[in-house]
C-alpha cells in the first residue's frame, strides 16, 4: 500500500538511519545477542549522526525536529532489520521527553548534551516486582529529609537497566496518598543504587534488562523531576506518546516478519511446488496483508494527530492494543508457515517470533488497554 505520510526530508532521514543500523548494528547483532547488552560505542556513534533526541533544541546539541515522524521512521527501521536491543525509542521517545517536559533549566544544561551524544543512556523505572500495570501498587518510596531524598525499594524487569547513567525512577513521597509520587533522576555511581544481573528472557535478548535496587540512595533536591507529588501524572500524561512508540515498533514488525515469511513460501518447496502456491498459504497471507494495511493507516494517523497535540490517551490505547495484537498474530501465522524450520533460532522469524511476545505486556498490557478504551466509552 502506498503510503503519502512522509516528506522529502523524512525520506533522507530514513536512508541515512537504515544505512546506519546497516553498517553499525546488523554486523554486531549476533555478538550482541550473546552478550545479552549492545555495545555502548553504538549509542556514542548513533549520538555523533544525530540519532538521538532528533527534536531537542539545537542549545543542547539536537536537531530541533519537532515531528514524531522521525521517531516512527527508526522504530521502523530496528523493525526492518529485528533489533530490540539498541532501544533508541526508549532512550529518545519515552525517556527524553520527561526531562525535556519536566525538567528545570538546570536538569536540561546538565543532562541533556550528553544524552543526546549517546555518552549518557537513559532508562525508566515503574515496574517493580509486585506492581505492574497499576503503577499506584508500588512500593518504593522517596522520604523528604531536608538536603536529600532517601530512596528504597526496588524496580524489576527495567530496559536499559544494565547500560544506564540516568534512571527515571517513580516512588511514592506521600504515605497517605497512593497516588501522591515523584520522579527522581538516579545517576550511576549513587551509593546505595545496585543492578542485579541481566535478566534472561524468552526473546530480546540483546536488550539488557535488569532489576535495580535502592537501598537508602541520597538523591540531592535538584534531581527531583518537577513536583514532588506530581509524578504520576507524569507518568499518565507520557503515556500515551510510549503506546504510540509501541505501535509505531509493532506494526513495523508485523511488516517484516510478514516481508520475511513471503520470502521463505516462494522458495520452500512441498509436494513439487512451492509452499507459496498453496491456496492456505495464499489466503493466510492476504488476510495478514489486508490487516498490517489497515493497522499502518490507523498508526500513520495517529501519529499525525499526535504531531497536533490531538492523539487522546483512548485513541493511543486502541492503536498499542491493535497493533500489537496483531503482531504476536503475524509472527505466530509466519512460524507455521515455516514449518520445522520456524522454530529454529537461525530463522529471522523464530526471533521475530520470542521478541513480540513482550508486546502485549509492557507499556500496560492488552487487558488494561481495553480497560482504557472501555471507560473512555462511558459504559
Amino acid at each position: 500500500m502506498q503510503r503519502n505520510h512522509f516528506d522529502t526530508e523524512h525520506n533522507l532521514f530514513r536512508d541515512a538511519f537504515a544505512a546506519f543500523l546497516d553498517k553499525e548494528v546488523v554486523p554486531h547483532q549476533e555478538a550482541w545477542e550473546e552478550a545479552g547488552v549492545v555495545d555502548r560505542s553504538v549509542w556514542r556513534k548513533a549520538g555523533e549522526m544525530g540519532f538521538l533526541l532528533p527534536w531537542a533544541d539545537e542549545e543542547y546539541g539536537g536537531a530541533g525536529l519537532k515531528d514524531f515522524r522521525y521517531e516512527q521512521i527508526m522504530c521502523e527501521e530496528l523493525a526492518r532489520i529485528n533489533e530490540p536491543g539498541f532501544m533508541i525509542p526508549l532512550h529518545s521517545a519515552l525517556c527524553g521527553p520527561y526531562i525535556a517536559e519536566y525538567g528545570t533549566a538546570e536538569q536540561k544544561a546538565r543532562l541533556l548534551p550528553g544524552i543526546i551524544s549517546g555518552e549518557t543512556i537513559l532508562a525508566v523505572a515503574m515496574t517493580e516486582p509486585s506492581a505492574g500495570s497499576d503503577l499506584a501498587g508500588m512500593r518504593t518510596t522517596a522520604v523528604d529529609k531536608g538536603e536529600h531524598w532517601l530512596l528504597n525499594g526496588s524496580k524489576v524487569f527495567i530496559s536499559n537497566g544494565y547500560l544506564a547513567d540516568v534512571v527515571i525512577v517513580a516512588a511514592k513521597t506521600d504515605p497517605a496518598n497512593k497516588h501522591a509520587m515523584g520522579l527522581f533522576l538516579v545517576e550511576r555511581g549513587m551509593p546505595g543504587f545496585e543492578r542485579g544481573k541481566k535478566l534472561k528472557k524468552l526473546g530480546m535478548h540483546s536488550q539488557d534488562t535488569a532489576e535495580l535496587f535502592f537501598n537508602d540512595v541520597k538523591v540531592p533536591k535538584e534531581n527531583l523531576l518537577g513536583d514532588a507529588k506530581g509524578g504520576f501524572f507524569y507518568l499518565m500524561n507520557m503515556l500515551a506518546q510510549e503506546r504510540l512508540t509501541n505501535a509505531c515498533g509493532a506494526v513495523a514488525g508485523a511488516e517484516a516478519a510478514l516481508q520475511t515469511t513471503i520470502d521463505y513460501v516462494k522458495e520452500r518447496q512441498a509436494f513439487g511446488r512451492p509452499v507459496a502456491h498453496f491456496q492456505n498459504t495464499r489466503f493466510k497471507l492476504a488476510e495478514m496483508r489486508t490487516q498490517i494495511d489497515v493497522a499502518q493507516v490507523f498508526t500513520d494517523r495517529c501519529v499525525m494527530d499526535h504531531n497536533q497535540k490531538q492523539l487522546t490517551p483512548e485513541v493511543a490505547a486502541e492503536a498499542k492494543l491493535f497493533t500489537t495484537e496483531l503482531l504476536g498474530k503475524v509472527v505466530d501465522e509466519g512460524v507455521q508457515l515455516h514449518g520445522g524450520w520456524g522454530y529454529m533460532w537461525e530463522y529471522p522469524i523464530c526471533k521475530m517470533y520470542a521478541n513480540a511476545r513482550i508486546q502485549r505486556i509492557f507499556a500496560g498490557t492488552s487487558e488494561i488497554m481495553k480497560e482504557i478504551i472501555s471507560r473512555g466509552m462511558k459504559l
